[in-house]
């Protein structure tokens, strides 16, 4: 025996009496609830009614609410393909750096050719 799977995709906020109701009558209440029914002529025409609110797909069995919310589960984790390249002597300078300042030692510096102040002296780093 085939089912009909119908998927509430719109809202039903604002629209007439009549339609809320053929949706309650299908047992849908809620955004991206699904419900299973049997392919007869009454579903077919409450569907028709509510055609541009809801997903239909014909499917040979009924799921339980475990495996619909297995199905709509992404992928858990992610996959590693290739480990970037560390900096390693950057990050050991900017630690040391950092670690200087924490314990008030004096930085080393370092002096740039041709850089100079506006009043004079060397510029260092």
């Amino acid at each position: 025996m085939s089912y009909f799977r119908i998927t509430l995709h719109r809202s039903a906020i604002g629209l007439p009496q009549r339609t809320r109701a053929v949706l309650a009558a299908l047992g849908l209440h809620k955004r991206s609830q699904t419900v299973y029914h049997p392919v007869e002529a009454q579903f077919a025409g409450m569907i028709m009614k509510v055609k541009e609110l809801v997903k239909v797909q014909e499917v040979d069995k009924k799921l339980t609410k475990w495996e619909v919310q297995a199905e709509r589960r992404p992928d858990s984790g992610f996959y590693l393909e290739k480990m970037a390249p560390r900096m390693e002597d950057e990050g050991q300078k900017m630690g040391g750096r950092v670690l200087a300042r924490l314990r008030g030692e004096p930085e080393e510096s370092k002096v740039v050719e041709g850089l100079t102040r506006e009043n004079g002296g060397e510029v260092r780093i």
